[in-house]
């Protein structure tokens, strides 16, 4: 993994599209108050890559949902959680070590009262595209998301 100075490294020389794409990792325990401590992370990351408010707030929603779901539907002890930029795109993937009892992370109808089951439908929403693959051990599942990613333009 690129230690964080290497991830923030980018040759401006050689113009925007030419830039090395962007990248970070990270992993935290499977419970609920890891969920905010990603989105924290997240955030502080895509700031200091220059990316603009509103994308930042949409990868917020997007990771808040993608590790809310790792939490609560897998027995995980841990999730991971990859970022990243490559031009004007942005890719989210979280990981869990499955315990699912095999099932896929799937879209569902939610009650119209209901607190939950609205979280891939959501990420189906803001994402360009979002997919699930197996994770690299081939025990948990990777889910992802793309989306466009505006940058903040130096002044």
């Amino acid at each position: 993994m690129a230690s964080p100075h290497e991830a923030l490294s980018v040759d401006h020389r050689a113009g925007p599209a030419l830039a090395r794409p962007l990248r970070d990792a990270f992993h935290l325990p499977a419970v609920d108050t890891s969920v905010a401590e990603a989105r924290h992370r997240v955030l502080d990351r895509l700031r200091a890559w220059g990316v603009a408010e509103q994308s930042c707030e949409d990868a917020e929603l997007l990771v808040s949902e993608l590790f809310t779901n790792a939490v609560r539907h897998t027995d995980s002890e841990k999730v991971g959680c990859e970022l990243w930029m490559i031009g004007v795109r942005l890719r989210l993937e979280v990981t869990d070590e499955g315990g699912n009892r095999g099932l896929l992370p799937r879209t569902r109808s939610a009650d119209a009262d209901g607190e939950g089951g609205r979280g891939l439908l959501l990420v189906s929403v803001l994402a360009d595209e979002w997919g699930i693959r197996p994770d690299d051990r081939d025990q948990g599942h990777a889910v992802w998301a793309e989306l466009p990613c505006a940058r903040v333009t130096p002044q």
